[in-house]
């Protein structure tokens, strides 16, 4: 009975060399000269954004998302928080999503129930399970999703035949 995996997995890898590419460019950008500007990995998986003010850490955002762009990271996956100021810091941290959440999966699950697709989908922790008679269903299943607005980036592996 053939079946895939639908996961919603970030390269670690690439979003730290991406992170080392844009506190590069920070530090050689003009309007970042004097100022104690960088982008640091957390351990629980986030990124935090440091400049002197608020303006600074939007724009490091959006050199960030360049990076990531380049380095085929879907930037849906990072959650931005709120810029906090204390003093004469400005801070930011960015959630970096790894898996799919139980409401989304919920959601997903109620997709392709809808969609009448002769499937069986089920959730197996941060992952879905999707398995049917047919290879061509699964292939609808697929379509479904991409062409679906969901919030996350969701990648397709482990198919068996």
């Amino acid at each position: 009975m053939p079946s895939f995996d639908i996961v919603s997995e970030v390269d670690m890898h690439e979003i730290s060399n991406a992170l080392d590419q844009a506190n590069r460019e920070v530090g050689t950008r003009f309007d970042f000269k004097g100022v104690s500007a960088k982008f640091e990995l957390t351990e629980e998986s986030a990124i935090s954004v440091s400049a002197e003010v608020d303006f600074q850490v939007r724009q490091m955002l959006e050199i960030l998302r360049a990076k990531l762009v380049k380095r085929n990271v879907d930037w849906k996956s990072l959650q931005e928080g709120e810029v906090v100021t204390t003093g004469q810091k400005a801070e930011m941290l960015v959630k970096i999503q790894q898996g799919i959440e139980s409401d989304i999966a919920r959601k997903i699950v109620k997709m392709v129930k809808e969609s009448k697709i002769k499937v069986q989908s089920a959730i197996q922790g941060e992952k879905l399970r999707i398995s049917g008679k047919k290879r061509d269903d699964l292939q609808q299943v697929i379509a479904l999703l991409k062409e679906s607005n969901l919030d996350i980036p969701l990648q397709y592996d482990n198919f068996r035949d």
